[in-house]
């Protein structure tokens, strides 16, 4: 069962596609345009979970985080473009459970959900696929990936694009399949960066990043990740 969702965002275009992204995830997503109308439809629907941009018309952000706090214990993420240490500690301060700065990933943003929810005790952990290849692990569902049960740090860019080339092993992606698929909106994605995070990935999970077992390259048309003895997902 998904959550119920509310996102309180003026940007239409950007609403609309946090809203798409949600819904893939099997939540019910209600959209609002301003911090008033985000206080009325919770008191009125009851959401699982805010995501609240701070900029917004009428009543800001920050205080609809305020007021929201006073009253429940609701899940909040805050959507902000303000991005000094103050800004967001200030947020936090007010009650936010957590928080993404623009541009983001939409990606991103459904798996900081996931994470809150089931922390609220809203979704269980259970039945997230988990795909285990040799000693590497990619859990999507707790945005994790572990090697030999050792977690590895990877940024959200990196985990983007392990999981979109981890999706269907011995297929080969361009690097515009891989922005599309991975970062969606983000516009601040250019295809030749993605060679820097496949680098940087390599680093992380391979033994020898110069023969890499995992993500290869397929010359003349992007990356793969490599199908040779790929078991089927599985289900913690």
């Amino acid at each position: 069962m998904g959550a119920r969702i509310l996102v309180a965002e003026d940007d239409r275009k950007q609403a609309n596609l946090v809203r798409i992204y949600l819904e893939r995830e099997g939540h019910s997503v209600l959209l609002v345009g301003d911090g008033r109308a985000a206080l009325d439809q919770v008191r009125a629907r009851r959401p699982d979970l805010v995501v609240l941009d701070v900029m917004m018309p009428v009543v800001d952000g920050l205080d609809v985080c305020r007021v929201l706090r006073a009253e429940s214990d609701l899940p909040i993420l805050l959507l902000t473009a303000r991005t000094t240490e103050d800004d967001i500690l200030l947020g936090l301060d007010l009650g936010a459970d957590d928080y993404l700065t623009k541009p983001y990933s939409p990606r991103e943003l459904a798996a900081r959900v996931r994470a809150l929810l089931r922390r609220a005790g809203v979704v269980s952990a259970g039945g997230q696929a988990v795909l285990r290849v040799g000693d590497l692990e990619i859990d999507a569902g707790r945005f994790e990936v572990r090697i030999s049960g050792r977690p590895i740090v990877l940024t959200a860019k990196e985990f983007g694009i392990l999981e979109v080339l981890a999706s269907e092993p011995g297929r080969a992606f361009t690097r515009a399949q891989i922005i599309d698929k991975a970062f969606g909106f983000d516009h601040y994605v250019l295809e030749r960066t993605v060679d820097v995070h496949v680098m940087n990935l390599r680093r992380k999970i391979e033994a020898d990043a110069t023969e890499p077992r995992y993500v290869q390259t397929v010359f003349g048309r992007g990356y793969r990740f490599s199908d040779t003895g790929v078991p089927a997902a599985v289900t913690s």
